[in-house]
């Protein structure tokens, strides 16, 4: 029985190519290795990098939880050569990394400003950028997930600027860079040629694909970068199944290290929930990554800071051993 309510038409809609576009971002803003322009010291630092090498030496997962902002702030290649170093087990992000990821390979620049576009309902509405809807449905056709189509296509393509993509490195690096979507999030899904169920069933498979990835977490890694929904509520749901079927094995999963990085201050014991009626409370990456999921065995920091001072700075520490 077909719905009662009327549906928008897309065919309606004006889209214009990216070369129209004024973008916030460009190649220029994506740091090379080595450039730190927000010099930062952090106590935890230290720690945090010793424990990534150890559960890489030991073959336990690195994950990173990543927002898209990573990529605004221009730290691409500092993710792009830990994927080298063998220091990352997998990447996830929401549907907007792909975005900016895709469009910076593809054209060097990325960011538009909202504030202006979305007063004549241009936001979002950019040739180009919606070629990912194309590549998503093929690649799910063939099976592949969502972050992996992506991959792919940036990977085999010639784009002028493909060394700065995150996800074309990973799937040249056969690391998993997984993408989760909320259907009606991001701008290609304004778009006529976007296919809800096959962009929704590869965010699936790549659900899946991480929550495998976590069953190798004990004695690893977990860090949140500037994702404050999507990567702790992704990440509670496919620790819980990874564990869930480590206890049917006789194993557990306990004995890992967590790391948040943003800029939300907080204060106090941040081993420990905070009350109810706090806001810190309602901070995902607090109760979450912080407490909750560490409360049996593991071990958590706080790295306070903008991506630009800190992704720098662990990775220098990082490479530092290697």
């Amino acid at each position: 029985m077909a719905s009662k309510y009327p549906t928008f038409d897309r065919g309606r809609l004006n889209i214009l190519p990216l070369a129209e576009r004024d973008h916030d971002m460009t190649i220029d803003d994506v740091l090379a290795l080595g450039d730190a322009p927000l010099p930062f010291e952090h106590p935890d630092l230290p720690n945090l990098a010793t424990a990534i090498r150890a559960a890489r030496d030991r073959d336990a997962a690195v994950i990173l939880l990543m927002g898209a902002h990573v990529i605004k702030r221009g730290c691409s290649r500092y993710v792009i050569d830990l994927i080298r170093r063998g220091c990352l087990s997998a990447i996830a992000t929401n549907g907007a990394g792909p975005i900016h990821d895709y469009e910076l390979a593809r054209i060097g620049a990325s960011t538009e400003s909202v504030a202006r576009y979305i007063k004549d309902g241009q936001f979002g509405l950019w040739t180009e950028t919606a070629e990912l809807n194309d590549i998503v449905s093929a690649g799910n056709a063939a099976g592949l997930g969502f972050g992996e189509a992506v991959g792919k296509a940036v990977c085999e393509s010639d784009f002028p600027h493909k060394d700065v993509s995150i996800f074309a490195a990973a799937y040249e690096a056969s690391v998993p860079a997984t993408v989760h979507i909320g259907v009606g999030y991001d701008i290609i899904h304004e778009h006529p040629n976007f296919d809800a169920a096959a962009a929704a069933a590869a965010s699936y498979r790549d659900f899946l694909i991480l929550a495998d990835v976590l069953d190798r977490l004990d004695g690893g890694v977990l860090l949140c970068c500037g994702t404050a929904v999507m990567g702790p509520e992704v990440y509670l749901k496919a620790l819980s199944m990874a564990r869930n079927a480590a206890a049917s094995d006789g194993r557990e999963i306990r004995k890992f290290t967590s790391a948040v990085f943003d800029i939300v201050p907080l204060s106090g014991d941040l081993t420990t929930e905070a009350a109810k009626d706090a806001p810190e409370y309602y901070y995902r990456p607090y109760k979450t990554v912080l407490v909750r999921t560490v409360a049996d065995g593991g071990t958590s920091y706080y790295i306070r800071g903008d991506h630009q001072a800190t992704l720098p700075a662990l990775h220098a520490m990082v490479a530092a051993a290697d």
